[in-house]
């Protein structure tokens, strides 16, 4: 305690001298200034007593003014604007006080003349705002490099994006150079920018002019500074960088940099989803957060790729409780320690279950009693699920019926599935195991008695999500290739798994009961597209660097994703992007029926006729038979 206790003194001390030091400094030569020129009047020498005496009260009575404002308690080399207003704040009311000192004593020596106050207030927070501006600028320029050892060449960088990002990031270089970027130029699509300047940086023109400007300025990398630009912007920026030979990072999006979690100078490279992905779904984040907060959520196969997200977006909507129920103890661990690590310990319950044990899953509704369930758990490797329809469909449509009927029974308010685009007209057991899903669910809405307003939603590829190509292309690339494509005419509907998820829980909002959702996809992509452009990614030339092959379609394959199938029609919602499916469902008397033919599916080890089986209740079903 002692040696705390000494090493807090001698701060205090330091801050002490600091400031008394730069007051007694100002108020010295306000007077110096004030009788320089004898024309103006009056004699210092009458005055060199009442000086001193007045340096006695006048320079305490600022530094209980600064230390009123928190001036104390900060480090001195960390200066920012609100420290400077406070600053000037402070000394603002003892310059105030000196004005008036006439008024308040009659004691000669220590009537402060008006003209010495207002020079004094002056010179006091140009003194004390530049001695801490100076110190910032001491320890940030001068000392800077042994932080993270010494930069001898910085990198130079061009940034894209004038705006209060791109101004930030570059004011952030220029005073921390042991970061080792030093920005040359900038490049924005405003004209009203070009030719100005931004912290001493020139505005160029637009990102076009990136190849033609690079030999001029000599930059090496390019750093998109827009945080809320279109993926199409994005995308064109980085084909203009590959093209000039230019690597190139971005700095977070609007959302993740509100979250809080990042911030504008942790820039990465540029990803597939960046690329890929398309506009953010503006979402009714009032409607979302009124199904969630302050009620209790079940959320199924939660350490998967969309459950886990579905887990991260429920918990920032402030629930009463979150119930994660996963069949992997390992993947459940994960996401129960990120949360934790997030500070949602409070909220979060990790089960261990299987959707497919009725018994247990009863136990847990009539345990935590949930009030909205969201349903992800899943097999949804389509080649696995290939050779093992019996399990697709016990897992991915009597899990469903297990879980929602559970959900029924107990009184749950609403139930969402997650299903897919490849359930519509499918040609795998995995799609056709969640046609089944969708069929199930929506019997039990309609069913005598049931209260749970029941929804499910398709959508297409998740980018990143396990399981998916990604993920196998980049093990590929680092292996030197080849990259393996089924098919140079394949395509693919491709969204990010935050916009995923953020669909679910939208269009949960609009459900009554019974709907099948989907969200406006906008264009399919060709895998082999996606390919080339991972390659380039890693710095690599699709063709040259890394061969490309074409292995042919594999059992139970698309060429293309359909978004309806026969017997359903379109029809809009509320929401521009998500439409609702039109179809008769199954009437509940037959229910009973449809489930002894599913279990007996889910009981047979032969796959031929597993499948064959699968057709006749599911008639657009078109299985890949040896």
């Amino acid at each position: 305690m002692p040696t705390l206790f000494s090493g807090k003194l001698a701060r205090f001390l330091l801050r002490v001298f600091f400031y008394a030091l730069l007051l007694s400094l100002a108020f010295w030569f306000a007077y110096e200034l004030r009788f320089m020129d004898s024309r103006l009047g009056g004699d210092l020498g009458h005055y060199r007593a009442a000086r001193l005496s007045q340096l006695l009260w006048v320079i305490p009575f600022k530094l209980l003014l600064i230390y009123a404002v928190g001036q104390f308690h900060g480090l001195l080399f960390y200066f920012r604007l609100p420290d400077a207003a406070r600053l000037a704040g402070a000394i603002g009311v003892a310059g105030v006080f000196l004005f008036f000192s006439g008024k308040m004593t009659d004691n000669a020596e220590n009537i402060v003349p008006r003209s010495i106050a207002l020079i004094d207030f002056n010179l006091s927070v140009l003194a004390v705002c530049g001695g801490r501006l100076g110190l910032r600028l001491l320890r940030e320029r001068m000392l800077g490099h042994n932080v993270a050892g010494r930069v001898s060449e910085p990198v130079r960088v061009a940034i894209m994006g004038a705006g209060d990002a791109g101004a930030g990031l570059c004011a952030e270089f220029l005073a921390k150079p042991a970061l080792g970027l030093r920005p040359v130029a900038f490049f924005d699509d405003d004209a009203s920018k070009h030719g100005l300047e931004v912290h001493g940086v020139p505005v160029i023109g637009a990102a076009e002019g990136i190849p033609a400007a690079r030999a001029r300025y000599g930059f090496d990398e390019v750093i998109m500074a827009i945080p809320s630009a279109a993926v199409r912007r994005i995308r064109d920026v980085h084909t203009i960088a590959t093209s000039a030979s230019l690597r190139m990072r971005v700095i977070p999006s609007l959302a993740e940099l509100a979250s809080g979690r990042v911030r504008a100078t942790d820039l990465r490279p540029v990803e597939i989803e960046d690329l890929l992905g398309r506009d953010p779904v503006k979402l009714d984040d009032a409607g979302i957060a009124s199904l969630i907060a302050n009620r209790t959520v079940l959320v199924t196969g939660g350490g998967g790729s969309i459950g886990s997200e579905i887990c991260r977006q429920v918990c920032r909507r402030a629930p009463a409780r979150l119930i994660i129920v996963e069949q992997c103890e390992v993947l459940l661990y994960q996401i129960e320690q990120e949360l934790l690590g997030a500070g949602f310990g409070g909220i979060v319950t990790p089960v261990v279950a299987d959707v497919t044990d009725a018994q247990r899953i009863d136990t847990l509704f009539a345990k935590y009693k949930p009030e909205f369930v969201l349903h992800a758990a899943a097999h949804k490797h389509v080649p696995m699920m290939e050779h093992q329809p019996c399990e697709a469909v016990k897992n991915n449509s009597l899990g469903t019926y297990t879980v929602a009927e559970a959900a029924s029974r107990h009184g749950v308010a609403r139930f969402t599935l997650i299903s897919t685009d490849k359930a519509i007209n499918p040609t795998n057991a995995m799609g056709a195991s969640k046609r089944l899903a969708e069929i199930l669910l929506q019997s039990l809405a309609g069913r005598a008695g049931n209260t749970t307003r029941f929804v499910a939603v398709r959508f297409g590829n998740v980018l990143g999500s396990s399981g998916s190509v990604i993920p196998l292309f980049k093990k590929q690339i680092a292996a030197g290739g080849p990259v393996t494509v089924t098919h140079p005419d394949m395509t693919r509907y491709f969204m990010t798994i935050p916009e995923a998820v953020g669909l679910v829980l939208q269009a949960t909002t609009l459900g009554e009961g019974g709907e099948i959702f989907v969200l406006d996809m906008g264009e399919p992509m060709k895998i082999v597209d996606l390919a080339r452009q991972l390659i380039t990614l890693t710095g690599l030339r699709p063709d040259v660097d890394i061969e490309i092959k074409f292995s042919g379609l594999r059992p139970g394959e698309k060429l293309f994703e359909e978004l309806k199938h026969s017997g359903e029609s379109f029809a809009d919602t509320k929401h521009p992007r998500i439409f609702r499916f039109i179809s008769t469902p199954l009437p509940s008397s037959q229910l009973p029926e449809l489930l002894g033919k599913i279990r007996n599916i889910s009981e047979t080890e032969e796959r031929e006729k597993a499948k064959l089986a699968i057709r006749d209740l599911v008639p657009e079903y078109t299985p890949y038979l040896d």
